[in-house]
């Protein structure tokens, strides 16, 4: 097989011979008539329905314009079988000397694998009966200079596939349909909102404060204002200032940025939808989640019913009861226990998912120096410094989460991991707070929503303290924030949920590189 230096020279060669005999190699103007995805919805309908049209896709009928790249040639002397896609599909073209001409058919002969043409022409059925466009005139659209990877080979090597992912949509039909779906799975959420009254709006990218979440961010300097700015780690304080400002329900589809390590659930830019919602709970937008997840679900692979890396995800409610019990994967039902609209995910709060899930025995989920002696048991690595929340959502992290394998609400978060939430009326050391976990990983994290002032203060200033004791990722007080909670929030909820995280579940993809076009990646 020929290296790719001596392919690279041979196009070049071409180039220049079709040059000087007078080929525009990148022309403009050439008009399609249809796409290539038409032409198939053309002659697959029956002979009844075409009636009469059925004529017109002889040999002596309608001329067609299509134009695609070139996948694949087969040449027999004076004609040539070729294969050339668009963005709806593939489809057969003949090229015959006498229907081009010896000229036109001896500009064919130089053209390659991965050139883009326009081709003119009726269409008709072979021997094996596949419709086929007969060229009565084609089109060189573009050359292209750099031959195409190895058709049955493709791209192996995953690092060459993101960072060419040109390459990688050219020649992997999985890939193209990876994205397709993502685009699909905003759009429809895009359209849920909607459709229940949100408004979508855009907050700053480039924050003065770094908040909304625990992260490293990443920073920049505005020249003209002569300051310092932070690319926003989430937008959540600038749309709750918008719920302030009675903008009931919002909602954001837009990226995020985290000064953090990269792996196959982590890209330092990502893309989440945050949402709020006044006058209602996180109970609420629990409900919300699990409607708009089947309605995702339905619209992008018509199931509620998934398989991701081996496990079957089930979408559908579940007619939870008290006498419930989680298995090693934290399934709580069978199929003779689903009911497939009104169930509900199921709902455990995060101390007795450590003692059903995790194993912690409930006589010492209460005191945190048990807890500490319990993790270095395990080989947990938690410093004797961190306060009690903190240890039981480290527990939380290695016990229970890689079990939570079917749609999964864990709630009762404690307030030291939780500065922005709403403390719970029943236990102050808790908050009104969920976060969703499907397939062993977090997917959306919602609470009810700080309204007072004073408290948000005080949260801030214990953040504060965090910061003074190492924890660089703890929130900065925000003070013009708790400035507009004075002028009133009503109650609020809002929830996050990472998008890249969702398209990888609803397309069975390993990693977050493989949903992300452009992940990043070291400089070679």
């Amino acid at each position: 097989m020929e290296d790719s230096s001596t392919l690279f020279k041979a196009r070049k060669d071409k180039m220049n011979e079709l040059k000087e005999s007078g080929i525009t190699l990148y022309p403009n103007g050439f008009k399609i008539s249809n796409t290539i995805g038409e032409l198939h919805q053309l002659t697959n309908l029956s002979p009844e329905i075409l009636g009469e049209k059925s004529i017109t896709l002889g040999e002596n009928g309608t001329t067609f314009s299509v134009a695609g790249r070139m996948m694949a040639v087969n040449n027999f002397g004076k004609s040539s079988f070729i294969r050339f896609k668009d963005r709806t599909g593939q489809i057969q073209a003949y090229i015959q000397k006498n229907f081009v001409g010896n000229d036109g058919y001896a500009i064919f002969k130089k053209l390659d694998i991965g050139d883009f043409i326009g081709i003119e022409g009726p269409l008709f059925q072979t021997k094996t009966g596949e419709w086929t466009i007969l060229a009565k005139s084609f089109r060189l659209l573009s050359k292209s200079v750099r031959p195409l990877p190895e058709k049955y080979h493709g791209i192996k090597d995953p690092e060459k596939r993101y960072r060419q992912r040109y390459l990688d949509l050219i020649m992997n039909e999985e890939a193209r349909d990876i994205f397709i779906k993502r685009s699909k799975i905003v759009s429809t959420m895009r359209r849920f909102f909607e459709a229940r009254d949100f408004m979508e709006v855009e907050t700053p990218m480039m924050q003065p404060l770094p908040g909304g979440a625990e992260a490293t961010p990443f920073k920049t300097w505005h020249n003209a204002l002569g300051m310092e700015l932070f690319l926003r780690i989430a937008p959540e304080l600038y749309l709750k200032r918008l719920v302030v400002g009675g903008f009931e329900k919002v909602f954001e589809i837009n990226r995020n940025f985290r000064n953090e390590g990269v792996s196959t659930r982590h890209n330092p830019e990502f893309t989440m939808v945050e949402f709020y919602q006044a006058y209602a709970t996180y109970e609420d937008l629990m409900d919300l989640t699990e409607e708009m997840f089947r309605n995702i679900a339905m619209e992008v692979n018509e199931t509620l019913q998934i398989e991701y890396q081996g496990n079957t995800i089930d979408f559908r409610g579940v007619a939870v009861t008290d006498t419930d019990t989680a298995d090693n994967q934290g399934n709580i039902y069978n199929d003779e226990s689903v009911s497939s609209n009104n169930g509900k995910w199921r709902r455990i709060s995060m101390i007795e998912s450590l003692t059903t899930i995790g194993g912690v025995d409930s006589s010492i989920i209460g005191d945190s120096a048990k807890l500490l002696e319990f993790a270095e048991e395990k080989g947990i690595k938690i410093t004797k410094k961190e306060r009690y929340g903190k240890i039981l959502t480290k527990l939380f992290d290695t016990l229970v989460e890689p079990k939570l394998i079917q749609p999964t609400f864990i709630t009762g978060y404690p307030v030291e991991v939780s500065p922005l939430s709403r403390k719970s009326d029943t236990n102050p050391e808790l908050t009104d707070r969920f976060e969703l976990f499907i397939a062993g990983r977090e997917i959306a994290n919602g609470f009810s929503e700080i309204n007072d002032p004073a408290d948000q203060y005080e949260r801030f200033l214990q953040q504060a303290s965090q910061r003074t004791e190492g924890n660089t990722e703890a929130h900065i007080m925000d003070a013009d924030y708790v400035e507009a909670l004075e002028y009133g929030m009503p109650p609020t909820a809002g929830e996050g949920i990472g998008i890249d995280r969702l398209v990888m579940l609803l397309t069975d993809s390993p990693s977050i590189r493989e949903v992300i076009l452009f992940p990043h990646m070291k400089n070679v």
